[in-house]
């Protein structure tokens, strides 16, 4: 075609349209009206392939609640409906473990996650989104238009919309991807840096295998039960007998979505003098150094009648007793659990907890977070004695539900971790690894050793089995206390030993009926008299004066000046306060030697050196009382570990002194306030260096009868010797013991605080310490034999000074440490120079000039 052409004639049409006749033109618009105005047929209206919610859900079970859910009959594949007024609103997730492999860190009855969650919808789908609680803003002050700026919230899911219903306002989605992927919490823990390759570890989820066990719902919350399967081929650490398959690991969860409470609960604040686990709230719109508006965790507790002194709750705390508890226990459970009720009179409470047991037939479990429930297991590998953990509303810090675990096992006579008798330091750090600490109590490891000594003690003073009886109640008691004290929102208190002298700790007439310590939320050494006619309690049977303050302080009824009125008696020495971040139970940590596990009294030296004297005596006899006709060696084993275990303890305890600092965390201008930092007294750390030279460094430091390690032999099980020789490690166990305290003494920590403390009070210098130290570990045998004791120590201690002053140390040690390091290793050559001593002596003081001479080499 021509273009040009084509054009003109176009213009040419155009034209002639334009000057066409105006009759011609009439005509022409006239026709085009008609058409547009001829009725025509109308063409049918298109079927809608979107189907209805009733449509979607046809051959489900709809199971209504606070979100309805419907549940495929055939295939088990979950929908969740959502409402409009849904939309927007704050609720409350919470996870537990319903059943677990301890090897994944998920057993029965772990809490884990607890969040405020939305529902957020965005055009055809609805958001699942955390919300940040960590900070607040003043809604009055205008920088709280910012609240939001550079604070991420969590998308957790998107989940498209599968149909709606816009007259009723519900919008309905597929609910697998919720809860059969970690999609509101991990379920596998992360792997850690040095992690060994070797370790156990799960499989990837499996979303062929994990299921949807149960939906339960209520009007005030859904809880879902589901079982995550891993898999992983080719497995290496298979796990312990516990598990059954190492490539197909179940972990089963109780999910919870909860309704945000309207109750017109009152937030109450955390304050440093008083131990409360908290929810950490930072204040953005504060000018304050201390910005902290953290909660603190408690029950929602009001009084029947508000103008009584003494009124019971409204709603008191009920806790049950599960069906699973032996029944010879119940009792001595149901009685130490309401011994909280003295410290809830204290705050103006009557008969604020209540026990029940939960009925045989109960149409209910210990999973449902409707019920508080003391619970039992009997675990192939406890994680814990017992473990007290609660949830709560981030928002404000109510406690909405709790549970106690208790494990059989460390209410037996059978030591299920020997590694507790090998440092101090195990009770809780290797649990506490990656995780908040309030999750875990192990005040059951502390429990089992104190009962299994108790019982050592008790054996060799000829006591009856009613006494045997009795103590365990005792102890029974101390540890129900401890883990209901955690569900109130107590922390620990290790600094609450310090109530009573030693003196009046063994006088069974002073003792009687009292709490042995200021709380029960300490980890105590159990109290046993060398004199069986004057023993008064092992343990605490009552809450103690902390515990009662404690408890005022968290749920009395009264105003800012009311609390401060409470606050102010922090200063009384009944209410010394310190918990786990403050302790001194690892080499290092922590500076107030009051802040420690496994003491008792206030004078922890002088007890810790009576503790150490009575093993000494128990040992003498230990062969004797166990061994029994007829049976294995077995349990003469466990007993001669425990002793030393506890003797090993006492030492930790008296080595904390040295170089340590007194905390006192009064405000400025309180009544009865001590200076933040005291040094303690050269009187006390000379006396704790003398005790450890006697008990710890000394060449007898360690001894026993020699015939008794003939007879330190396990019970053989199958091939359970398969892995290592079964004869006793005695000189591995006993250095293991000196170095927890070399370790201490030597630490970078504690060399620095020493140096530093010299500037405000501490008048055990530096290089007077490390001469006494040096002397105790060298002085006493250098002209004569060393026993093979005292040769461990002695290298153990010469190696500590090479890393000190070797150029691998990484400045972790300051001058002056180095310092008094190379002046001692030149003393020590000195000493080790005279040739004195047997063939053995000769090699070892060879030896250490060696490594002397090599170190002093290295520096020039």
């Amino acid at each position: 075609m021509n273009l040009f052409k084509s054009t003109s004639f176009a213009v040419l049409v155009a034209a002639g349209l334009m000057f066409a006749p105006q009759d011609t033109q009439a005509q022409w618009l006239k026709k085009k009206k008609a058409e547009t105005t001829t009725p025509v047929a109308a063409t049918p209206e298109k079927k809608s392939d979107k189907k209805s919610i009733d449509e979607l859900v046809k051959g489900h079970k709809k199971i209504e609640g606070l979100f309805t859910f419907y549940q495929d009959t055939t295939s088990g594949e979950l929908k969740m409906l959502v409402t409009k007024e849904q939309l927007g609103k704050e609720f409350i997730y919470f996870s537990q473990i319903a059943d677990g492999v301890t090897e994944a860190a998920a057993f029965r009855g772990a809490y884990k996650d607890s969040k405020i969650f939305k529902v957020e919808k965005y055009f055809n789908k609805l958001e699942f989104v955390s919300q940040n609680t960590s900070h607040y803003f003043d809604p009055e002050n205008p920088l709280s238009r910012s609240a939001d700026a550079n604070i991420s919230h969590g998308v957790m899911a998107s989940m498209k919309i599968e149909g709606s219903d816009d007259e009723k306002g519900l919008y309905l989605i597929k609910a697998d991807n919720l809860f059969l992927k970690e999609t509101f919490s991990d379920i596998k823990p992360p792997s850690y840096p040095g992690q060994s390759p070797l370790a156990f570890k799960l499989g990837n989820l499996d979303g062929d295998k994990t299921k949807v066990l149960a939906v339960r719902n209520y009007d005030l919350n859904s809880d879902l039960a589901v079982e995550y399967v891993f898999t992983n081929q080719g497995v290496i650490n298979g796990g312990s007998s516990a598990v059954t398959d190492g490539r197909n690991v179940s972990i089963k969860v109780y999910h919870s979505l909860i309704e945000m409470p309207d109750n017109g609960y009152q937030p109450r604040y955390d304050d440093p003098r008083v131990g409360y686990f908290t929810t950490e709230v930072t204040d953005m719109t504060s000018s304050s150094a201390t910005p902290y508006r953290d909660l603190i965790h408690r029950w929602d507790l009001r009084k029947k009648d508000p103008n009584a002194q003494l009124s019971e709750p409204v709603e008191p705390i009920v806790w049950w007793i599960e069906n699973s508890t032996p029944h010879e226990w119940r009792e001595t459970i149901a009685e130490a659990v309401l011994e909280w009720n003295k410290a809830f009179e204290q705050a103006g409470f009557k008969n604020a907890i209540e026990v029940k047991v939960q009925p045989d037939d109960a149409d209910w479990d210990a999973g449902d977070i409707r019920y508080n429930v003391l619970r039992w297991t009997s675990s192939p590998n406890p994680p814990f004695g017992g473990y007290g953990p609660s949830f709560v509303n981030p928002r404000t810090g109510q406690i909405l539900g709790s549970d106690i675990m208790l494990e059989f096992v460390y209410h037996t006579n059978r030591v299920v971790m020997d590694k507790i008798f090998n440092d101090l330091t195990v009770f809780e750090n290797d649990q506490m690894q990656g995780n908040d600490p309030h999750l875990y109590c192990v005040a059951g490891h502390q429990m089992q050793h104190n009962m299994m000594f108790g019982q050592a003690v008790l054996m060799a003073s000829g006591a009856s089995d009613m006494e045997m009886v009795g103590m365990r109640k005792e102890a029974m008691a101390e540890l129900l206390m401890h883990e209901v004290g955690h569900t109130l929102g107590l922390n620990h208190n290790m600094k609450a030993s310090q109530l009573y002298s030693p003196e009046e700790l063994k006088d069974g007439n002073f003792t009687k009926g009292k709490a042995l310590s200021g709380s029960v939320m300490d980890y105590l050494a159990i109290n046993v008299n060398k004199d069986k006619e004057k023993q008064g309690h092992f343990f605490s049977t009552t809450v103690g004066p902390y515990d009662k303050w404690a408890i005022q302080f968290g749920y009395a009824d009264v105003d800012e000046d009311g609390l401060n009125k409470i606050l102010a008696e922090s200063t009384k020495p009944e209410h010394i306060f310190g918990n786990d971040a403050d302790d001194m139970r690892s080499p290092g940590k922590g500076i107030d030697p009051r802040v420690m596990i496994g003491d008792l009294s206030n004078d922890q030296i002088q007890y810790s050196i009576d503790r150490m004297d009575l093993v000494k005596d128990i040992m003498k006899d230990v062969k004797s009382k166990y061994t029994k006709e007829g049976q294995s060696y077995h349990e003469l084993n466990q007993a001669y570990n425990v002793l030393m275990g506890q003797y090993a303890t006492a030492a930790g305890v008296v080595s904390r002194f040295i170089g340590g600092v007194y905390v006192d965390r009064s405000m400025a201008g309180q009544e009865g306030a001590n200076q933040p930092f005291t040094p303690v007294s050269i009187k006390d750390q000379k006396r704790a260096m003398d005790a450890l030279g006697k008990y710890v460094f000394a060449p007898d430091a360690f001894n026993v009868s020699n015939d008794l390690y003939n007879y330190l032999a396990q019970q053989r099980r199958g091939f359970n010797f398969f892995s290592g020789p079964e004869d006793p490690k005695i000189h591995k166990q006993v250095l293991n013991y000196q170095k927890n305290v070399l370790n201490h003494l030597l630490h970078p920590n504690t060399l620095q605080r020493i140096t530093d403390s010299e500037l405000y009070g501490n008048d055990y210098k530096l290089a007077s310490f490390m001469n006494d130290l040096t002397k105790s570990v060298f002085d006493a045998d250098m002209n004569k034999n060393v026993n093979t004791f005292r040769q461990n120590l002695q290298l153990e201690y010469v190696n500590s000074l090479k890393s000190m002053v070797s150029s691998d140390s990484n400045g972790k040690y300051n001058n002056m440490a180095k310092s008094a390091a190379l002046y001692n290793l030149n003393y020590i050559k000195g000493r080790v120079s005279n040739g004195a001593g047997d063939l053995a002596t000769k090699a070892h003081k060879d030896h250490l000039k060696v490594l002397i001479d090599n170190t002093l080499k290295d520096i020039k």
